[in-house]
């Protein structure tokens, strides 16, 4: 017997500030047909609340360092502000849906990632996804969606990288069903040269990507998202697909990531 086909897709903060690209988007998503998880960034939103705080942010290759003051703007915008008017987006749309933190139901449990060369402060580093718990929503018919927040054991929240969230679930329900894994950003891709929108990668497999690493076309916050895309494929996920807001209508140009 066949199993059922999951789409988890993540969609990037910039978009989601983006009221026409995000309204378009939500509209395709709430057409998908079958069990769907959405799972959202919003880095760009918490750095500018932060400043407007008066809390500076700073970046090492495409992570942000979370001190004690990030890590509370960011719940606060991911947990709340985001994740509550995409859930009510969605409603209006039919699609029945809760927010979720990594806190709930105990549903992503993190470690804080240790300070080595470099201390992430308040950062998760992904050990156990409750598959169970997100099939029960799912056999609801209830479609989860999933901030940047994951959880230790001892109910400490910590900020964790967006891709990283969805690719973490796609290989922990990829052991129920056909796990399909999607990331909206704002490129139609990955691009082989940085300045031309166009020039849109079809297709990356793993010689490709060690190439596209050695000729540093990769860089930035572009680095983790592949770097994710192919340990998701390694262990279970049966499709990955980058592309921008009408990724998911799969008529434009976007990037397939393959082993």
């Amino acid at each position: 017997m066949e199993r059922e086909s999951l789409k988890i897709v993540k969609i990037g903060g910039k978009l989601i500030e983006d009221e026409a690209k995000f309204s378009e988007f939500l509209k395709d998503f709430s057409e998908l047909e079958g069990p769907k998880i959405l799972v959202h960034g919003g880095g760009k939103m918490a750095t500018d609340i932060a400043g407007k705080l008066g809390y500076e942010t700073k970046m090492v290759d495409g992570r942000r360092i979370t001190d004690k003051n990030s890590i509370n703007v960011i719940t606060m915008v991911y947990g709340g502000l985001i994740s509550k008017n995409i859930v009510a987006k969605l409603q209006v749309l039919g699609q029945n849906s809760i927010g979720l933190s990594g806190a709930d139901g105990f549903s992503i449990l993190s470690k804080k990632r240790p300070a080595k060369e470099i201390d992430y402060g308040f950062v998760g580093d992904i050990e156990k996804v409750n598959s169970g718990f997100i099939s029960s929503l799912l056999k609801q018919e209830i479609i989860p969606v999933f901030c940047a927040i994951s959880c230790t054991e001892e109910g400490q929240l910590l900020n964790t990288n967006a891709d990283s969230i969805a690719a973490a679930i796609a290989k922990a329900m990829s052991e129920k069903y056909k796990t399909e894994l999607y990331f909206c950003f704002e490129k139609q891709g990955v691009l082989a040269d940085a300045e031309d929108d166009n020039s849109v990668i079809s297709e990356i497999d793993t010689q490709k990507y060690q190439q596209l690493l050695e000729d540093k076309v990769i860089s930035d916050g572009m680095l983790p998202k592949l770097q994710n895309c192919f340990e998701a494929l390694e262990t279970g996920v049966f499709k990955i697909c980058l592309g921008d807001f009408r990724l998911l209508k799969q008529d434009s140009k976007f990037t397939k990531i393959k082993l």
